[in-house]
């Protein structure tokens, strides 16, 4: 006969922990359910994190733009120091080829001068500096020498200032790549935020946008202000002949452009050279801090750190290639925190 047991009956403890983890599991649930669902946030709000986020984005784009041109000029410097080395080797192959045959010719007369010997070395230094030696030489042997023991130091110190031209350059390449990133990373975080919008409220944003920039030329009204010189109403006018042209950053024309881009293209057109970002530009001519005294084709800059620019046209009006999505247009100066003028 089989012998039936009474369940064993769970401890005091174990029942007051497991009522406890109930009634824990069962707020838990309750808050999940009152919850509000995680907001998405406004077409305002996402517009202000965008508009921050080209701000920075260009902030990085003139740092890289700087990178980008100390790389062009390194590169430049090098190729001028490389010409010059293989132009100074051959003149120290030839004057060496002198020294040379003069040694063949009294070689074969049997009356080799051993002072002669030197042309075998490769250090003419050594020798020269031997003061006993200098008066088995003729002068003009003296002055050959001479000329291959100046010919060397200068290829040395050529040499020597391209490799740290190279090594300067390598280093620039680098931060040319980590600014570049840093554009990207921005202009990506600013894509992924507008995507969360929907088509009507990126509608909405485009319209604003061109209600702000104006960019229409027959709607901008450009007063009567007259430009300080023949070269800034040239530049002025080439500006005019690419609005609509899209913002892009790294970009110098004649398609695109970002704002420093432009002004330097603008200029180049008026045949005046101008540096290439916008901090270089804030010290190319004359500043005017008024803005009551702004000429049309003055450059403008804005931002306390200047990394915007653009060309002043007139009645309170600046054109410029404002950021990336947008095109060079008209916008209101007061716009932009305006720091002052530069008069090319």
């Amino acid at each position: 006969m089989a012998t039936h047991r009474r369940p064993k009956q769970p401890s005091r403890a174990r029942v007051t922990v497991l009522t406890t983890a109930a009634a824990a599991a069962v707020a838990i649930s309750a808050q999940a359910a009152n919850a509000a669902p995680s907001e998405k946030p406004s077409k305002d709000e996402v517009k202000a994190k965008v508009d921050k986020l080209y701000e920075e984005a260009e902030q990085a784009t003139e740092k890289y733009n700087g990178a980008k041109e100390k790389q062009e000029k390194l590169q430049k410097e090098i190729s001028t120091i490389q010409d010059n080395v293989a132009r100074g080797q051959e003149e120290l192959n030839e004057l060496r080829d002198s020294i040379g045959l003069a040694a063949a010719a009294q070689y074969r007369s049997g009356s080799i001068d051993s002072s002669l010997q030197l042309f075998l070395s490769s250090n003419p230094d050594d020798y020269l500096d031997k003061a006993s030696t200098a008066d088995q030489l003729s002068a003009q042997q003296v002055e050959a020498l001479k000329k291959i023991q100046e010919k060397q130091r200068e290829l040395a110190q050529e040499r020597s200032e391209a490799s740290d031209k190279l090594k300067d350059l390598a280093s620039t390449r680098t931060e040319l790549g980590k600014k570049k990133k840093q554009v990207q990373s921005k202009l990506a975080e600013a894509q992924k935020l507008l995507n969360t919008l929907t088509a009507a409220e990126k509608a909405a944003l485009a319209a604003a946008d061109q209600r702000a920039s104006r960019d229409a030329g027959a709607r901008v009204d450009l007063g009567n202000t007259g430009s300080a010189s023949g070269r800034a109403a040239a530049a002025f006018s080439a500006a005019q002949s690419v609005i609509g042209s899209p913002y892009v950053y790294g970009a110098t024309g004649p398609s695109s452009f970002d704002c420093s881009g432009l002004t330097s293209w603008a200029y180049a057109q008026a045949g005046v050279s101008i540096p290439r970002t916008s901090q270089a530009q804030a010290n190319a001519g004359t500043r005017i801090y008024s803005e009551s005294q702004l000429k049309v084709g003055d450059l403008v800059l804005f931002y306390g750190d200047l990394h915007h620019i653009g060309l002043y046209a007139g009645n309170g009006q600046v054109l410029h290639a404002p950021h990336t999505g947008a095109t060079v247009r008209y916008e209101s100066i007061g716009n932009m925190p305006f720091q002052f003028g530069v008069r090319i």
